[in-house]
């Protein structure tokens, strides 16, 4: 059998596609990339509507899924082929042409290796966040050793098979290319230059794939309610590119549903209080236009203490009294001795979306959550800095590395003095990817309350597990297994409801709980996902305030987790100046029908009583009913009598946050 070396005979038979390449010219690699590119991804978005089928059947639009696929396909590929096409005419000929092949040839591999590790990335990511790889997967890059632990931990398989995949793509491409190596130079220096500028119209045309006002971009490819199936129809390549690009803009990223003066924002932010029956006065400051007084409807001689347990993705999914799995038994348990919030809201779907609301009361917006944006890591007001104007010291208990998602930057910038993390732990019981146990957790956190009762200074405490988060781990023998194998995020849930059991009944024993206030809430619930513009029932959670002299109360109104600081500084007896726009629902009649919002993905939903108004990106509002028993959101026929109305308020709390974090505006006064 004969050897086939770049430079033998049988390379260079009439028809074989490699020995060709001289057609393309010094644009040989782009045409390369391209005749690679784009089979590739569209095999893998066919492959991946066909293990979504059900979904994608729903939507009954999959030729045009296909079809408009090729389309983003051929944009993120002309994308990668820009800088080769920029250097093409200063490169592409002359004594340049041997570095000009190699630059190509490195280039086109690196890149099909990179789309293929993407698109093979994407199996496991829509499984774990029902979406193509996005923002999130650009921000977990930070954070190299958590991530590794984790997929190493749970998720060994797919890393060793994603990367011998990835390997394998980019060494056949590597071959393929190897080919041209010896290529000599076909064209001449007069007919690169004249082709260029041709050349470079096409592809800037493919990457701004429209002739309208605006460039393409994901909105545009929204074709269906279901938002997963939306990001079927893009490649994971531009899916994380609009990432990166939209998180260079976070501060106007609340304009994508559209624009209104700031007047006229603060304007309807009036109306809405107005209109949920907020009677505590707004004070005219010039520079923090939604600072309120806010006197607390208990009075007290000394004020409480605060404790807030935020529970890692610990949503209505898990508790059975609100429809889910019957694997948290003791906060059942807890509920009748305490506020339970029957129909709570999470603001996101991240971790620190769920901080960003309940520890500063701020609204979601598209942008990342302030704990992770530049202008919010001084003079931010949280719970902390409103209570160390009291007197209150504060502490943040992790049981993982606290600098993750910036949590450790953003809270000593604003108001937290003290913050205890993984290596604070001596001896744990237990390690896990994600931090120590949570038993461990809560053994520090009753340590540490301990101490501060003896020292006689109020304190707030930041409580944040962990357990519950992939890949579930968590040690033998503290449960009956709800399921097999062990780490499952139900065995995992049922583990943390046990080891905060276990910590309320210490905390009942101890001297410190008559004077704290107590608060278990999630961040978020796991794995949100659905088929609607907003799955409301994933963003369903648990809240629960006890302790102290906190009598028994069903909490019936719809509310947000960035109600919940309010409403504490009323039951810890604190008066206060300060800028949360959240309801303080002590104040509340029990028939109110209340309001939340939910920032899911480039979606907005507000949702008053069972009337929701869901915002998206260059496009009109959409309304819908949500049936709480049913857990189910119908879209309307037309749009309700206040529809207008309603949008706008929606409108205006989804531009309030943005501008005022711009403007700097969301602080105390000093």
């Amino acid at each position: 059998m004969p050897r086939f070396s770049p430079a033998s005979p049988a390379l260079k038979q009439p028809g074989r596609l490699w020995q060709r390449l001289d057609i393309f010219g010094p644009y040989a690699g782009l045409a390369m990339l391209f005749l690679i590119g784009l089979p590739f991804l569209s095999l893998s978005r066919i492959l991946l509507m066909l293990w979504q089928s059900e979904r994608v059947a729903a939507t009954g639009i999959g030729l045009e899924m296909l079809l408009q696929g090729v389309r983003v396909d051929i944009i993120q590929l002309s994308l990668l082929a820009l800088p080769l096409l920029l250097l093409a005419p200063l490169l592409g000929l002359g004594r340049f042409w041997s570095l000009w092949r190699r630059l190509n040839i490195v280039w086109v591999t690196i890149a099909i290796a990179a789309l293929g590790l993407l698109e093979i990335a994407s199996p496991a990511f829509i499984s774990e966040y029902d979406s193509r790889p996005n923002r999130l997967f650009v921000e977990y890059l930070k954070y190299p050793n958590e991530v590794l632990a984790m997929l190493w931990g749970g998720f060994r398989l797919h890393l060793l098979a994603g990367l011998l995949v990835t390997a394998l793509l980019g060494t056949g491409t590597w071959l393929l290319l190897r080919t041209w190596q010896q290529q000599s130079q076909p064209w001449s220096k007069w007919r690169v230059w004249l082709s260029w500028p041709l050349i470079f119209l096409l592809f800037a045309f493919a990457i701004r794939s429209s002739l309208d006002h605006r460039p393409a971009n994901p909105a545009m490819f929204a074709l269906t309610a279901d938002p997963m199936v939306n990001t079927l129809i893009l490649n994971s390549a531009w899916s994380v590119t609009h990432a990166i690009y939209g998180m260079q803009h976070e501060a106007n990223s609340s304009e994508i549903y559209g624009k209104m003066e700031s007047a006229e924002i603060l304007a309807e932010f009036r109306n809405a209080r107005a209109s949920l029956g907020d009677a505590r006065p707004l004070l005219d400051h010039p520079e923090i236009p939604t600072l309120l007084e806010q006197t607390a409807t208990i009075r007290r001689d000394k004020p409480l203490n605060l404790v807030i347990i935020l529970e890692e993705s610990l949503g209505a999914t898990f508790v059975e009294s609100l429809g889910g799995v019957p694997v948290t038994p003791n906060l059942e348990k807890l509920k009748n001795e305490g506020w339970w919030f029957e129909q709570l809201y999470a603001t996101g779907t991240r971790s620190i979306r769920g901080i960003e609301a309940v520890t500063t009361g701020f609204l979601p917006t598209p942008a990342q959550a302030i704990v992770k944006l530049s202008l919010a890591q001084r003079n931010f007001a949280t719970l902390a800095s409103i209570l160390g104007q009291h007197g209150y010291e504060s502490e943040f208990i992790y049981g993982g590395e606290a600098h993750f998602d910036n949590m450790r930057g953003f809270f000593t910038g604003n108001g937290f003095s003290r913050i205890t993390e993984e290596k604070d732990f001596a001896n744990p019981k237990f390690v896990a990817s994600w931090g120590v146990s949570d038993e461990d957790l809560f053994a520090k956190t009753h340590e540490r309350l301990s101490a501060k009762h003896g020292e006689g200074k109020p304190s707030f405490t930041l409580v944040f597990t962990s357990t519950n988060h992939a890949p579930f781990e968590f040690p033998d023998g503290r449960i009956d297994l709800h399921e097999q194998p062990k780490q499952t995020e139900n065995n995992a849930v049922k583990y943390t409801d046990h080891a905060l059991g276990e910590f309320i009944a210490q905390a009942k024993a101890s001297p410190y709980w008559q004077d704290t206030v107590f608060v278990v809430v999630a961040d978020h619930d796991i794995r949100v996902r659905g088929d609607s513009m907003v799955p409301i029932e994933r963003f369903h959670i648990p809240g629960l305030i006890l302790g102290a002299d906190i009598q028994p109360k069903r909490v019936k109104t719809v509310a947000s987790q960035i109600d919940l600081a309010p409403t504490l500084l009323s039951l810890m007896g604190v008066d206060a100046k300060h800028p949360m726009p959240g309801r303080d629902l002590t104040r509340e009649p029990d028939n109110l029908p209340g309001r939340a919002m939910m920032q899911y993905e480039q979606n907005y939903g507000w949702m008053e009583g069972n009337q929701v108004v869901v915002l998206r990106p260059e496009k009109a509002p959409a309304f819908a009913h949500y049936d709480r028993t049913k857990k189910h959101l119908s879209a309307a026929e037309t749009p309700p009598a206040d529809g207008d109305a309603l949008a706008r308020r929606a409108l205006a709390h989804a531009l309030l946050p943005a501008w005022l974090y711009r403007e700097q505006r969301y602080r105390l006064p000093e």
